[in-house]
């Protein structure tokens, strides 16, 4: 998935929006899970312009080894309607463009901020890669937007024989409707830096 073309909004903006803190208790249920997306559904014809995202303090390269990386991520309903079953999941690691390249993922780590416990929280998929589900609001209303902070590293055990081109960032999920048939939508708060090369 090109979580690359995230969209943006300017601070200046996002400053007058209501904000939701990222720490709501999450969803037991995953509603989201068993509709199928907008893209499918459409071939690619529906376009989701309701939810903007924006990152900020990822750097465009980073150092290997156990120094974090500290983020804030930004998802903003710029539409007239509430988005409901609204999910939020994070993710670190690289796109894949030619046959036997690997995906940065599994080598590194990502976490974000747990307002409510005042502790950083690790996300890990069952897989191994870094990444996951998220706690947040279940709606999002019009203008309304939700902020998460996150960090992430990368070990130095990453192979360096092949060049990574890397992204780290936050993902809302959403039901949204193409014609007469409901489908998940997202939108993306992400940013791409570059591991050092070997």
């Amino acid at each position: 998935m090109k979580l690359r073309r995230a969209l943006s909004l300017s601070a200046a903006t996002a400053a007058l929006l209501p904000v939701v803190v990222a720490a709501a208790p999450a969803s037991q249920a995953a509603p989201a899970a068993e509709i199928p997306s907008c893209s499918d559904v459409s071939n690619g014809q529906h376009h989701n312009n309701a939810l903007v995202g924006r990152t900020f303090g990822i750097p465009k390269t980073i150092t290997l080894g156990t120094h974090w990386t500290t983020y804030t991520a930004t998802l903003t309903n710029t539409s007239a309607k509430e988005l409901k079953s609204f999910e939020l999941s994070a993710k670190l690691g690289s796109y894949i463009y030619n046959e036997g390249e690997r995906d940065l993922s599994p080598y590194g780590d990502l976490q974000y901020w747990d307002t409510s416990q005042r502790a950083w929280k690790t996300l890990r998929q069952a897989g191994g890669n870094a990444g996951g589900a998220v706690p947040g609001p279940k709606t999002l209303k019009p203008r309304e937007s939700v902020h998460m902070q996150l960090r992430f590293r990368v070990g130095k055990d990453l192979p360096l024989d092949q060049t990574y081109d890397a992204y780290t960032g936050l993902t809302g999920t959403f039901i949204d409707r193409y014609r007469d048939t409901d489908c998940t939508s997202h939108g993306d708060a992400t940013g791409s830096f570059y591991p050092p090369a070997g």
